[in-house]
């Protein structure tokens, strides 16, 4: 008895496979060549060549290692590896982020998760680079959001100003950017948060008043402990708006 035909995958899929899989060849290629950002890349020819493919096929790669920020194409000057660049993860993830909000929040509610991981795991570490001038620029950020708050007035930006000066002293480009990305979704749902905005502000401001204050007194689990209920706070907001949590 002949065995049934198994239908083969769709077209699209076997593309796309053999799209990532060129993709993953020409960034191992850059690896194996020791390339830095910056450097120029073989010309279209030698890529070409090297890893035997026409060269409308090794453009449309191209295309999608630039869009990924690992190729920057320049052109009438070449092609390069591109500068260390966060814009791709950022808005991917800021997407993701606010897409979630129409459909019960769940990867919303993970970027506070990670957010809340990262900060309380490492203000420990940062406690210890900190300098008697870092500690005079977050406290200037604090009574910024106490003045703030006492007017009525939000102060979304000096928050998120507080929270970079508080690990500053890392000099982790990648902490910063994943920071970055959380403030893309929240800035975007802020406006939408219900309750009484004065008593909100009022206590937001007081929760960066002791998490300070920890900081200063070189207390690393308290510190640790205040922002994440820093962070708990934020999840309340979240499911104000019928973020799940």
């Amino acid at each position: 008895m002949t065995p049934p035909d198994v239908p083969a995958p769709p077209a699209r899929f076997g593309a796309q496979n053999r799209s990532r899989a060129l993709q993953s060849e020409i960034m191992e290629l850059i690896l194996e060549r020791d390339l830095s950002a910056g450097d120029p890349l073989p010309t279209e020819v030698e890529l070409a060549q090297a890893l035997g493919i026409g060269r409308n096929t090794l453009r449309e790669a191209l295309k999608v290692l630039q869009a990924l920020g690992v190729v920057e194409i320049r052109h009438g000057f070449g092609m390069f590896v591109a500068p260390r660049n966060f814009d791709a993860l950022t808005d991917g993830l800021t997407f993701r982020g606010r897409l979630s909000l129409r459909h019960e929040g769940q990867e919303a509610t993970q970027l506070v998760d990670v957010r809340q991981a990262l900060e309380a795991g490492l203000i420990g570490e940062a406690m210890d680079l900190m300098t008697p001038e870092h500690l005079g620029v977050i406290e200037a950020s604090v009574r910024r959001m106490e003045s703030a708050a006492l007017r009525g007035e939000v102060f979304t930006a000096t928050d998120e100003q507080f929270h970079y000066q508080l690990f500053e002293p890392l000099d982790n480009e990648l902490l910063s950017n994943l920071m970055s990305v959380f403030w893309k979704v929240y800035r975007k749902i802020h406006s939408e948060l219900v309750g009484d905005p004065f008593l909100n502000l009022v206590e937001t401001a007081a929760m960066h008043r002791g998490i300070f204050e920890a900081v200063e007194a070189g207390d690393k689990a308290l510190a640790a402990t205040r922002l994440r209920c820093h962070f708990d706070g934020i999840r309340a907001e979240l499911a104000k708006l019928g973020v799940a949590p």
